[in-house]
């Protein structure tokens, strides 16, 4: 099974490292984090790369009473500790990232968090992509969180392992390839005839969820009931084609062997957020200009995404907002995004030069400025329910089966839909 935005685990050691280099640049602090006397100390977690380890040490050359600990973890773990200390009502970190597929479940919690609104974060609503700004606002109006990042939708696709397969290589020869994920299906049967054997994608998980985030309906309607057979089946039956079909590697995401494929050329294309780019780079540095960008089938599309919450339990709740703040501003976001390649959740920096204009060196100068912000545009918001995250993880595990040949056809779908049931109760 895979957890979406399992780039939890993209440079999880990197980011405990950065986390324990600036602590200890920051000198010796007490529990609660004042350090040196007059210091503020404010803690921050989060998973994977959020592109903060060159930023940190900006802010507190500028803030010096400041002091930031970074404390990256895994994705799941980080959720779950986070509901654990607001239940408690201690523990918490001063900053706590959440993922867009668990803003229901705590912006139903918003008087555990401060509102933001009342920091001032009311003048950056017109920035946000409406569907974003409204993923933390609650029923009775608090803002639990700021978003810092979209997954728009994209495909990467290895250029030398298209053209050895007799497949286009140029990006928009490649884009106009599948205009729909009936003639993507064709354009791998076409790849497997000319690979010698070579799968086309890496694996069916990260196509199930893509194709199924196109869908009006995901997992749940906003009711909170579930609605396995709209946005679900269509992405099952993509998904579950791509096995059938003998397309995909039958790898798990964020695995060893995934890794390893990438490095290789075990597979020639994979389903690509924006946030994907990052990872990438960091696990196949070895491939930088084998791989290019193309639009996705089905036009728009988001997968993943982050927001910035600040628990109420904090102390220093002004300070914690204005680093905030201070993180969602242009120059910032503009930084994490050629870094990491996270692309802000707001539009209006999708037409500065610094963006539009920006392409990716190791994608083959893809113009990852103008593609991922054409896909974030195009995004039908989508309703994500506050057990989204456990049906996901019960049907992705019955996804494996099928992968490794355990189950197969109508068999399977059943099984998915009563797994999906029972993690929805």
């Amino acid at each position: 099974m895979f957890t979406l935005r399992s780039r939890s685990v993209r440079a999880l050691a990197a980011g405990v490292a950065a986390a324990l280099v600036l602590t200890a640049c920051a000198g010796t602090h007490d529990g609660d984090g004042g350090s040196p006397e007059g210091t503020v100390t404010l803690r921050v977690n989060y998973w994977g790369d959020f592109g903060l380890d060159e930023l940190v040490p900006r802010y507190t050359a500028a803030h010096p009473h400041i002091r930031i600990q970074l404390n990256a973890g895994d994705y799941s773990q980080q959720h779950e500790d986070l509901q654990k200390f607001l239940v408690a009502g201690s523990g918490a970190p001063d900053i706590a990232a959440i993922d867009e597929s668990q803003a229901v479940q705590f912006r139903n919690q918003a008087s555990k968090f401060v509102n933001l609104l009342d920091k001032g974060a009311g003048a950056y609503e017109d920035d946000y992509l409406p569907w974003n700004w409204q993923l933390l606002r609650s029923p009775e109006g608090r803002q639990v969180g700021l978003g810092t990042d979209v997954g728009g939708q994209a495909i990467c696709y290895r250029t030398d392992l298209f053209e050895a397969a007799g497949l286009p290589t140029d990006r928009e020869k490649v884009s106009a390839l599948w205009p729909t994920w009936e003639a993507f299906l064709a354009a791998g049967k076409r790849y497997e005839q000319g690979s010698g054997g070579k799968k086309f994608v890496d694996g069916a998980g990260l196509f199930l969820e893509m194709v199924i985030r196109q869908q009006p309906v995901g997992y749940f309607g906003p009711d909170e009931k579930l609605a396995m057979d709209g946005g679900p089946r269509v992405g099952w039956e993509l998904a579950t084609a791509l096995v059938a079909e003998g397309l995909s590697a039958n790898l798990q995401p964020f695995t060893p062997e995934w890794n390893a494929a990438m490095k290789n050329g075990g597979f020639a294309a994979l389903t690509c957020p924006a946030w994907m780019q990052g990872y990438i780079q960091g696990q196949a540095p070895n491939t930088k200009g084998r791989w290019d960008i193309a639009y996705p089938p089905g036009g728009g599309g988001n997968l993943g995404g982050s927001f910035w919450s600040i628990p109420a339990q904090g102390r220093h709740t002004d300070e914690a907002y204005r680093f905030v703040e201070w993180l969602i501003q242009p120059e910032q976001q503009i930084a994490i995004f050629k870094k990491v390649g996270n692309l802000p959740s707001q539009p209006a920096l999708y037409d500065d030069p610094a963006i539009r204009d920006f392409r990716n060196p190791f994608f083959n100068d893809a113009p990852v400025g103008r593609i991922f912000p054409d896909t974030a545009r195009k995004v039908t918001p989508q309703y994500q329910g506050r057990l989204t995250d456990q049906v996901r993880t019960a049907v992705s595990n019955v996804l494996d089966q099928v992968q490794q040949g355990k189950i197969s056809g109508p068999a399977a779908w059943e099984k998915a839909r009563s797994e999906a049931e029972r993690a929805a109760r």
